[in-house]
C-alpha cells in the first residue's frame, strides 16, 4: 500500500504542476495601441516576436509537465495491473476453501463429536478445526486487503489517466492559439521592408556572423559527442525556424540542439529551459565548441558555441539558422552536456 501512497502523491503533484503551467502558458498580454508609423509598425513585431519567444517556452515546458503527467498515469496503471494480479493469485485458495464446505460454524463441530471415537480422537479433530478456521479467517483478510489495495491503485490509474488526457488536450487547445498569434506575426513580419525585418531579426537574433570552419570546431570539441553535435549542428545553417519543431527541416532553438545532440546519441529535452539545467556549468571564458549556451531570464533561447565567441542557432521567425555572437544582452550562461 505504501507504493500506491506514493504514487498518489505524484500524481496529485504533477496535476498541481501541470495546471499551474498550463495556466501561463497563453496569459493575456499586455494590449499595444496601433502602430502610427513604419517605425513603431517594426518595434512592434520585434516585441511581438520576443512574446512568442516566451510563449514557445512556455508550451516547451508545458509539454514536458503532460508527458510527466502521462508517466505517472503509466506508473499508476502498472500499479493497478500488479494489485489486481496479486488479488488473482488468492483465487484458488478461495475455491479450495469453498469446495471444502467448511463453514467454521456449530455444524462442523457437531460433526467432529459424533464421529469421534474416543475423547483424545474429538481433542485431535477440535484442534485441527481451529487450525483450518484460523488458516481460513488469514486468506480471507489478505484476500479483503488485497481487493481494497486493487480497487484503490484503480481509481488512482483511472484518475491520473483522466488528469493526464485532460491536460494534453487543454495543451493541444493552447499550441492551436499560439499557432494563430504565429501566423498572424508572420503576416505582420511581411508586411516590413527587407531593411526593416534586417532590423527587427538582428535585434531578435544578433547579427548573422560567418560560420567557423565546421573541421577547426569539431577539432575544438572537448570529446566526441559534443564533435558530433557541432557538426550536425553547422550543417543545417540555413534550414528555417519552425515553431515547436526539431527537424529534420525546420528547427525552433531548443529544438536544433536536441537533434544535434540526438545525432551523438544523446537525449536532451524540447525545452531551453529544461537544457539549461542539465550538464555542467561552464564559464564564459571556458566555453568550448559543443557547450550549449543560454539566454534571457527566465531562460527561453539557447543554441549552440562552435568557438570564437559564436554560437549557431534557431532564433526567430523568417531567420533561418544561423551563426552569431554570443555575447549579446540577454546572454546567461552555458552548460556542457557531453
Amino acid at each position: 500500500m505504501q507504493r500506491n501512497r506514493t504514487t498518489g502523491r505524484r500524481w496529485s503533484g504533477a496535476v498541481v504542476a501541470a495546471t499551474a503551467l498550463l495556466a501561463l502558458v497563453l496569459a493575456p498580454a499586455t494590449a499595444s495601441a496601433a502602430p502610427s508609423t513604419v517605425e513603431e509598425a517594426a518595434q512592434l513585431v520585434e516585441e511581438t516576436g520576443r512574446q512568442l519567444t516566451a510563449l514557445d517556452e512556455q508550451v516547451h515546458q508545458a509539454e514536458l509537465t503532460v508527458q510527466a503527467q502521462q508517466q505517472v498515469a503509466a506508473d499508476a496503471e502498472r500499479a493497478a495491473e500488479e494489485a489486481e494480479s496479486t488479488l488473482a493469485q488468492y483465487e484458488p485458495r478461495i475455491r479450495a476453501i469453498a469446495q471444502s464446505g467448511y463453514t467454521g460454524g456449530t455444524r462442523s463441530r457437531v460433526a467432529a463429536f459424533l464421529g469421534s471415537e474416543s475423547a483424545d480422537d474429538l481433542v485431535d479433530q477440535m484442534t485441527t478445526l481451529d487450525l483450518i478456521a484460523d488458516h481460513t479467517e488469514g486468506v480471507l483478510t489478505e484476500v479483503a486487503a488485497a481487493q481494497a489495495a486493487a480497487e484503490e491503485a484503480r481509481a488512482s490509474a483511472d484518475a491520473a489517466g483522466a488528469e493526464a488526457a485532460a491536460a494534453l488536450a487543454a495543451l493541444h487547445d493552447q499550441q492551436a492559439q499560439v499557432q494563430e498569434q504565429v501566423d498572424a506575426y508572420e503576416a505582420d513580419f511581411a508586411r516590413l521592408s527587407a531593411a526593416e525585418q534586417t532590423a527587427v531579426t538582428t535585434a531578435l537574433a544578433g547579427p548573422t556572423l560567418t560560420a567557423p570552419s565546421a573541421a577547426a570546431a569539431v577539432a575544438a570539441a572537448p570529446g566526441p559527442a559534443a564533435a558530433v553535435a557541432v557538426q550536425t549542428a553547422l550543417a543545417q545553417l540555413g534550414d528555417p525556424y519552425v515553431w515547436g519543431s526539431s527537424g529534420p527541416d525546420g528547427f525552433d532553438c531548443s529544438g536544433l540542439t536536441q537533434y544535434a545532440y540526438a545525432a551523438a546519441g544523446i537525449s536532451l529535452p524540447h525545452s531551453s529551459g529544461a537544457q539549461s539545467q542539465l550538464g555542467t556549468p561552464v564559464a564564459r571564458a571556458d566555453l568550448a565548441p559543443g557547450d550549449i549556451v543560454y539566454l534571457y531570464s527566465p531562460v527561453s533561447h539557447v543554441g549552440i558555441y562552435v568557438g570564437d565567441g559564436k554560437m549557431v542557432h534557431a532564433r526567430t521567425f523568417g531567420q533561418p539558422v544561423a551563426v552569431t555572437s554570443v555575447d549579446q544582452s540577454g546572454y546567461r550562461g552555458a552548460v556542457r552536456v557531453a
